[in-house]
């Protein structure tokens, strides 16, 4: 790009309103080295404009993300008001509008990181998780409320254009690191969606003839993820079945704390965004101990997405030195502070 890219900065709620200033301030360090800058566009959306308006962003919210070139969000959601408004208000949306039909999550041990899990310390790999279909649709309803017949219906939504392409998007990466995909499935107790799935996924993988596809039941996986870590490359799931991976894998890494994620538009069509996985801790909000490496490494995500690859490249390796170091919040079993972990990459990045 000739012109420094525009990034929409969504810190929103809870600790995303402390990792995200600190995120930015590394991110801003790392370009810097190479004579290069984005421009923030910093929005106060989220749960604090929904009590003073009923709206998590304003009516014209995706037109306004439209002209924006990626989008970096902290973290959605309190408690006091219910995740059907938060996140459907402004994250699901966001997701949908701009057909960021990719949720990319990478999983990998750092150093200094102990994992709960034999074997996790040999963690590396990508989850592929479809994001805009599957089990979360908007299809459904409840009828009979307050009755004792009341019930609730909610429709899963798979469509061969939706699996197919988050399939080619799996493939293609394995087919750049170890080959091997695995697809999460569940084809031997959900009676339709699943064995369509199975299917579509084995079609699209036979375009990639070095890649070996593995489908295995969900089940068999998240066992075969705490026993084995080390023996999966990519993961590809649907949306439900991604989202329940993803967490599971970096429980295994040491902490959701450091796991980043993009919601990647891959034709470049609309802006992506790139957001931690670990939510919006109200627990522990305000207290100044939240672990800014998963804010981190998603802004190196973006920075790789917007071409800034050596940029992307020396805040990466900064937060794994800094960790490595043993410079952890207390989820990690450290002392330190968003501050102090911030200040830290900062350091590494002005002497490397």
């Amino acid at each position: 790009m000739t012109e420094r890219p525009l990034v929409a900065l969504i810190p929103g709620d809870g600790i995303g309103t402390e990792v995200a200033p600190a995120a930015v301030a590394c991110i801003d360090a790392a370009l810097a080295k190479h004579g290069q800058a984005v421009r923030w566009s910093p929005l106060d959306w989220g749960s604090d404009r929904y009590l003073r308006t009923g709206r998590m962003m304003p009516e014209d919210g995706l037109a306004q993300l439209a002209r924006h070139d990626a989008i970096f969000l902290g973290a959605v959601g309190v408690p006091d008001i219910p995740d059907t408004e938060t996140l459907w208000g402004l994250l699901i949306p966001i997701r949908r509008e701009f057909q960021q039909y990719v949720n990319l999550r990478p999983v990998r041990a750092l150093p200094g990181i102990s994992s709960p899990v034999r074997g996790g310390d040999e963690l590396d790999l990508m989850i592929v998780r479809e994001n805009t279909e599957g089990e979360y649709s908007e299809i459904g309803g409840r009828i009979f409320r307050g009755l004792p017949e009341e019930a609730a219906i909610q429709e899963n939504v798979f469509t061969r254009k939706g699996i197919s392409r988050v399939a080619a998007y799996a493939a293609r990466l394995a087919s750049t690191r170890r080959k091997l995909l695995t697809s999460a499935t569940k084809s031997n107790g959900i009676l339709h969606t699943m064995p369509f799935w199975d299917e579509v996924v084995a079609q699209t993988a036979a375009g990639y003839p070095s890649v070996v596809l593995e489908p295995i039941l969900i089940d068999a996986l998240a066992a075969k993820l705490i026993l084995r870590p080390a023996s999966f490359d990519v993961i590809v799931a649907s949306n439900l079945f991604g989202d329940i991976l993803s967490d599971l894998a970096g429980a295994i890494a040491g902490s959701i704390g450091v796991a980043p994620s993009a919601n990647l538009n891959p034709e470049g069509d609309f802006p992506s965004l790139f957001e931690p996985v670990h939510g919006s801790a109200p627990d522990i909000a305000g207290q100044g101990i939240a672990n800014p490496i998963g804010q981190i490494w998603s802004g190196a995500m973006m920075l790789d997405h917007l071409g800034f690859t050596l940029a992307a490249a020396d805040l990466t390796a900064a937060f794994e030195s800094v960790v490595g170091d043993g410079v952890l919040t207390r989820d990690l079993g450290g002392t330190a502070t968003t501050v102090e972990v911030r200040d830290a990459v900062l350091e590494r990045l002005r002497v490397s």
